[in-house]
């Protein structure tokens, strides 16, 4: 038998690393106790200094777990080794704030030296994102481990571009084992931020090559877009992604049953019939839509990739002894 052990112990090993880390609420309750007010606390510095941050580092939980897991491998900077996701298609010139994210981890290593993971500062401030700005408050499991490194391919091979439909959003959130209405309930993060010209030239000017614009379209919400994004302006100019771009509401709905949405990928949710019923639900019905807005990011959150991973001591880099390990140094 005792021949086995040693078996035993590595089947064991193999199996935690692909299954993951055991999250669970208030992971850091004996090792950092002030963890969860030190990240709040910094996103209402955040929001202060700029109120689009918020919006926009909740952005981030969704481009960092759809890529293999929640792991914050969304915020490793591009090495001369490494095309990390930063640069990928759905990032580029979009996803921002990373600079909060780096306060708050400056802020927990002199609370709590190398003991937060980066990817749980995700989880933490998305949640905080969505509380701040009047939506709804969960409690958060935690005990993630950073990613030892990124993929700009993986990124570019998953994460969708605003011109998606339902049906692609729809298969895209089911290889994840989230529901329909996970989807568009998460979808509902767009309550709050803005986003740029660039992602909606084609449905003002050129929708399905047709030369004209979505039919979908609000014709009095046209004309307002039209003017915020002309042909030939400037495409890094952002519009607000609902009626009340800084409050955690159910208006995003509400715009999309009237014909305002801001994305093809937002507005498509009420032209499908897959999930239009959802959208009226949501519109009618503000509580609703928090709680499955609520259980989706909780199980968005549960992705993981079952990689091995580490600590970060900085959110942009990975720590010096891997990367030794990485670039094949003794």
């Amino acid at each position: 038998m005792s021949l086995l052990l040693p078996h035993l112990i590595i089947h064991l090993l193999l199996l935690t690393m692909v299954t993951g880390e055991i999250l669970r609420p208030r992971f850091y309750s004996e090792t950092c106790p002030e963890a969860e007010s030190i990240v709040r606390n910094e996103m209402k510095k955040a929001m202060i200094r700029e109120a689009r941050s918020v919006a926009s580092v909740m952005r981030l939980q969704f481009h960092d777990c759809f890529v293999n897991g929640c792991d914050g491998s969304v915020l490793l900077d591009d090495t001369p080794n490494m095309l990390g996701e930063k640069l990928s298609l759905s990032n580029i010139n979009s996803l921002r704030s990373f600079e909060v994210v780096d306060d708050i981890k400056e802020a927990l290593e002199k609370a709590c030296p190398s003991t937060v993971s980066c990817a749980d500062i995700v989880i933490m401030a998305s949640r905080d994102a969505v509380a701040l700005t009047g939506g709804p408050d969960w409690e958060v499991k935690l005990g993630r481990k950073d990613s030892l490194t990124a993929s700009q391919k993986d990124s570019d091979d998953i994460m969708p571009s605003p011109r998606a439909n339902a049906t692609f959003l729809i298969d895209l959130f089911e290889r994840f084992d989230l529901s329909v209405r996970d989807m568009v309930a998460l979808s509902g993060s767009h309550s709050i931020g803005k986003d740029r010209c660039f992602s909606i030239m084609f449905r003002l000017y050129n929708q399905s090559g047709s030369g004209k614009p979505d039919p979908a379209l609000e014709p009095v919400y046209r004309k307002k877009l039209n003017q915020l994004c002309p042909l030939g302006g400037d495409e890094n100019v952002t519009g607000d992604l609902d009626a009340t771009p800084r409050v955690f509401d159910n208006q995003y709905f509400k715009d999309l049953v009237s014909g305002r949405g801001f994305l093809n990928s937002d507005q498509t949710l009420y032209t499908s019939r897959e999930t239009r019923g959802y959208v009226k639900r949501f519109s009618e019905d503000e509580g609703e839509f928090f709680r499955a807005f609520e259980e989706g990011m909780v199980k968005l959150g549960d992705l993981q990739s079952g990689r091995p991973g580490e600590v970060r001591l900085n959110c942009r880099v990975v720590n010096t002894r891997h990367n030794d390990v990485l670039l094949g140094d003794s």
